[in-house]
């Protein structure tokens, strides 16, 4: 045991990792990178900008459309929007309704769909209290007809 402690401080068996040193890069290395960075970076600075312009010179020149067919537009998106709404909610309505029926199928059927064993715990949980409100009536009732 001494033996393997003596090995485990000299680093015989567990060798610490050593951190790595940087490598000097030379100066012209360097250099490049800065200037590739400047330069990328210095792109996306005028794209960003010529975005920013292009959208302001688009509002500009929207405004006044909106401006002027606001009276039909407003309504005609109100519309579309109730419209899409109203076909989005019927969809997932349906596909709830259609995955109900099926797992109520398989249920049925026998085929121990996700979920059955909750619904069957639950049912007994149900069952059992049901019982004890039952008894507990009766109970009570014979207890006030002797009273």
């Amino acid at each position: 045991m001494a033996e393997l402690i003596r090995r485990q401080e000299q680093g015989g068996l567990l060798k610490q990792p050593q951190p790595q040193q940087q490598q000097q890069q030379p100066v012209s290395y360097q250099v490049v990178k800065a200037v590739t960075a400047a330069t990328a970076g210095g792109s996306m600075l005028l794209l960003s900008g010529l975005t920013l312009a292009g959208t302001v010179i688009a509002l500009a020149v929207a405004t006044p459309l909106m401006v002027i067919f606001s009276p039909v537009l407003v309504p005609a998106a109100i519309a579309v929007c109730l419209l899409v709404t109203g076909f989005l909610a019927s969809g997932g309505f349906g596909v709830a309704g259609l995955s109900v029926l099926s797992w109520m199928y398989r249920y049925l059927t026998g085929k121990h769909p996700p979920g059955a064993d909750q619904l069957d715990q639950a049912r007994q949980k149900l069952a059992a209290k049901a019982r004890e409100v039952k008894d507990s009536a009766q109970y009570r009732l014979e207890q006030a007809q002797q009273g």
